[in-house]
């Protein structure tokens, strides 16, 4: 979003009136971008150019943010270590860096994570109460995937999923063992299915369909309770702005 430049100065908080603004501009105190600007109409994107004014930058009021990604193959959800980018791994953060503030850019978190391998619907926020609201597993909140697998689900794989199933996992010398919630399991052919659960497991799904004797070839998630990334025509990598409003209506329903 465009703003002229007094505009922007009037809105940051660091002048008490219009007149200060304008003075601040006309005296060359006042630099775009490296650049000094004395033009107060002169238009540009906060998000991607720095405004200081006697050597202090400035910034709009921080307001929470919300963005709807279609994540795409390839990428983790952490912020890239050095170990990571030794290894040339791709993180979704980066998909963020020259489109967003770099005030921004460094408070966004992921609303719970999708592993590097799965596609779809990420939530991504400057908001850290939106992410306890809907990560916390007392909240319950359904989310639902398109479950591509190696083979068949066959009928007594697809009895355990909806009664819950028994996952072990090893780590690192650790064994967990644990027992999922009932999910909500909708073939869509013989080696698809729609899977909704409300727990949020690591690789929850791939590891139910590994305790039934199947493997996933694709997992993409489609939604967060009503919230359908179909609705928002994103193709992979593509995000958009969100509101909390539609969160609240969408995945709260209130």
């Amino acid at each position: 979003m465009k703003l002229r430049l007094h505009q922007f100065l009037s809105k940051c908080g660091a002048f008490s009136s219009k007149e200060e603004v304008k003075q601040a501009i006309w005296s060359g105190n006042v630099t775009v971008n490296g650049k000094v600007t004395k033009n107060i109409a002169f238009e540009f994107n906060p998000a991607k150019r720095s405004v200081m004014y006697q050597g202090t930058e400035l910034f709009l009021p921080q307001t929470n943010v919300y963005f709807l990604l279609n994540k795409p193959v390839g990428c983790i959800c952490s912020r890239l270590n050095s170990h990571e980018r030794d290894l040339n791994k791709q993180s979704v953060h980066e998909l963020f860096r020259n489109n967003v503030s770099t005030t921004v850019y460094e408070s966004l978190v992921t609303v719970g994570r999708l592993d590097e391998d799965t596609t779809g619907f990420l939530l991504v926020t400057s908001d850290g109460k939106l992410v306890n609201r809907i990560t916390k597993p007392e909240k319950k909140i359904n989310k639902s995937y398109r479950v591509e697998c190696y083979d068949e689900v066959s009928s007594s794989q697809l009895k355990s999923l909806r009664e819950g199933v028994e996952v072990v996992v090893n780590d690192h010398g650790t064994t967990e063992k644990y027992r999922t919630l009932p999910a909500t399991v909708e073939l869509e052919n013989e080696k698809c299915a729609i899977i909704t659960i409300n727990q949020g497991k690591k690789r929850q799904i791939r590891r139910m369909l590994t305790s039934v004797g199947n493997e996933v070839k694709h997992l993409h998630r489609l939604s967060t309770e009503d919230m359908l990334l179909s609705q928002y025509n994103l193709q992979p990598g593509e995000y958009c702005s969100i509101t909390i409003e539609e969160i609240n209506r969408l995945i709260f329903h209130c």
